[in-house]
């Protein structure tokens, strides 16, 4: 292991007391989740995955329910595509179920044992292909993630943007030099624990900071200035209306595909529309002419006239309509009609499901 290194500006650093620091941080301080109890590489996995874009609090619910459905790779593989998208419903990002699912389905029921073979599987990228390694194996692969960047940078001074080439192998090649090779899992384990607890995104508790001494953001008081990242993520608006259509006891849904948002997942009868509508606008769509058949006149009413939901690159405005119908109407032929008590058994994006919670 390497004893020292420098950064651009100069500083120089000891490797060893950093990483002796953050082991004795973490013995006192990692969080105790369910995960960490087994060596289980298939349980390690699906936590990785859940975890790639949702916090501990929210993820852990999702985890143990999805481990109990499916405890092991053979039974996610032999599931239903619908189930496990319903299983997944709530955490978002829906490509990682999709992926989870395809990637359980080429493993033939066994997990592979090599950084090559986990690597290759769809879905995982270096970070998740390290962390279930590292963790499941003992391998020495070190892991770097968002709170690897966000330590690292800080204490290093490493005002390179994360978000560039440079950086980034910088910030890889400390990440490996420090990694404790004799207790791979646990230097892992403590550097994302050390992130989400003490050296937060915002309001890090410097004050208490064990590392605070070596740390060169905080000698500049500059921490939240790191990491330094050069671009920022372009946020697309897009206009949906929805229509909840009631047909007596029944009500129409469809499946979402192509490679847009929501793949797979189930949503009420939806126009998309470049701008925001009102509802005479969209009464007056041709799509919505296509789906009504001709002499039925259906009954109208908003239900709510914006809903705003954020996604990484996405702003969705929504809007959601009631319209009513004869029970044996011919309109929405396309669909899948179904009983309303019926809906919850489908899986449908978070923002469809807090308007059936909140209006059904």
């Amino acid at each position: 292991m390497a004893l020292s290194t420098s950064n651009e500006k100069g500083y120089f650093c000891s490797m060893k007391p950093f990483t002796e620091l953050l082991l004795h941080w973490y013995a006192a301080n990692g969080r105790a989740l369910p995960w960490r109890q087994s060596q289980d590489p298939y349980r390690i996995w699906i936590s990785e995955i859940i975890l790639q874009q949702t916090r501990v609090a929210q993820g852990m619910e999702y985890y143990l329910r999805f481990v109990k459905r499916f405890p092991d790779v053979r039974s996610l593989a032999e599931a239903p595509d619908d189930e496990v998208m319903k299983y997944w419903q709530g955490l978002g990002y829906y490509s990682r179920a999709r992926h989870l699912h395809e990637a359980a389905r080429r493993m033939n029921g066994t997990f592979p044992r090599t950084y090559a073979e986990v690597r290759a599987l769809p879905g995982i990228g270096d970070y998740t292909a390290a962390a279930i390694c590292s963790f499941a194996y003992g391998m020495p692969c070190a892991v770097v993630d968002g709170n690897v960047y966000r330590v690292l940078t800080r204490f290093f001074g490493i005002d390179l943007p994360i978000d560039s080439a440079k950086g980034k192998q910088k910030v890889e090649q400390l990440a490996n030099e420090l990694l404790c090779k004799e207790r791979p899992a646990d230097y892992n384990q403590a550097i994302m624990d050390f992130g989400a607890i003490q050296c937060t995104p915002r309001s890090p508790q410097c004050d208490c900071c064990p590392l605070s001494g070596g740390c060169q953001a905080f000698a500049l008081q500059s921490v939240e200035t790191f990491p330094v990242k050069r671009h920022k993520t372009k946020v697309t608006d897009r206009y949906f209306h929805y229509i909840y259509v009631r047909a007596g006891a029944c009500t129409y849904i469809h499946k979402r595909t192509g490679n847009d948002i929501w793949k797979n997942l189930y949503e009420l009868p939806m126009v998309e529309s470049e701008g925001a509508w009102d509802m005479t606008q969209l009464l007056s769509s041709p799509t919505l002419a296509q789906w009504l058949h001709p002499g039925e006149t259906p009954q109208v009413h908003v239900i709510e006239p914006e809903v705003r939901h954020q996604l990484s690159h996405r702003l969705i405005h929504a809007a959601f309509y009631e319209m009513i119908l004869p029970e044996d109407t011919l309109s929405f032929s396309s669909f899948l009609r179904i009983p309303i008590e019926h809906i919850e058994e489908y899986a449908v994006p978070r923002l469809i499901h807090a308007f059936l919670e909140k209006y059904l």
